[in-house]
């Protein structure tokens, strides 16, 4: 078996394989995987394990210049369990030590991720309801349209992370909207929402908020969702520590799906400022 980087000549097969396990599918509102594998597979860390010429498996990695996140890694359902996934974790995370990733709850996954040298923290849960159903925000906060320069900026001084090439993807998304989060005339947290693939319900894609404590972060994330949800059904990507969970449920939201989230350290991400993009972090 090879493991190669991948070319666009083998999208129909990576996306045939997301498709066998739900990742992938019909093209109801605009195709949000294509671009995204393109994405990633520029981005450097994607790669292909082939047999007999056939691409079989497919991972890739994406660097968050905090940790190197795993953001796919899927083989061919029927040959799951023959040790085909092994080696693609080795090839895609190389010598990064600070590794996270968002790991379904499949037991034959979970020991891949585990000899990879990542622990399972807590569970990612993928909440969905009526934006309109937030209400009482703060008047002091207020939405405006952004640029993928102005976020990035804005994310290297909190962070230190260099996030301009995925800010520009991000801008390009079906119905892709930056935007900043102000309290007061200052950012207190950078965002990014756009539709799925298969519905027209909107998706806030990622949310960081300021790191300054002085910040409160849940109604900073509750005026994004408004924001990300234009009136209708959003989706969003909560950590089970975060306090936005049960917020979202008191509104009448509920628990679509979930991951585990996992990672080499528990610090590499801070569960009550971030709304992660599963794929990219």
């Amino acid at each position: 078996m090879e493991i190669r980087v991948p070319t666009d000549d083998d999208l129909p097969a990576i996306r045939e394989i997301l498709t066998a396990h739900g990742n992938d599918g019909a093209i109801v509102t605009a195709d949000v995987v294509g671009p995204y594998l393109r994405h990633l597979i520029a981005r450097g860390g994607a790669r292909v394990a082939v047999d007999d010429g056939r691409v079989v498996a497919f991972g890739a990695t994406i660097d968050t210049g905090n940790a190197v996140h795993l953001a796919d890694l899927f083989v061919r359902p029927e040959l799951v369990g023959r040790g085909i996934g092994r080696p693609l974790p080795d090839a895609v995370f190389g010598d990064a030590e600070r590794r996270t990733t968002f790991a379904s709850d499949d037991p034959r996954a979970m020991p891949i991720y585990v000899r990879a040298g990542l622990r399972p923290l807590w569970a990612s849960l993928y909440v969905e309801g009526p934006s309109e159903r937030i209400a009482g925000l703060p008047q002091s906060l207020s939405c405006e349209p952004a640029t993928p320069d102005e976020l990035a900026a804005v994310e290297r001084r909190w962070t230190g992370a260099d996030r301009l090439a995925d800010y520009a993807f991000w801008a390009g998304s079906p119905e892709g909207d930056l935007f900043t989060v102000r309290e007061g005339g200052a950012v207190v947290a950078l965002g990014t929402a756009r539709v799925r693939q298969a519905s027209p319900v909107r998706v806030l894609d990622r949310l960081v908020v300021d790191p300054d404590p002085a910040v409160e972060p849940l109604p900073v994330m509750l005026a994004a969702i408004v924001r990300a949800g234009r009136g209708g059904v959003v989706l969003v990507t909560v950590q089970g520590p975060n306090p936005l969970l049960g917020a979202l449920l008191d509104l009448g939201f509920r628990i679509a799906d979930r991951d585990q989230f996992m990672a080499s350290g528990p610090d590499l991400i801070d569960p009550a400022r971030l709304i992660p993009n599963p794929g990219m972090l």
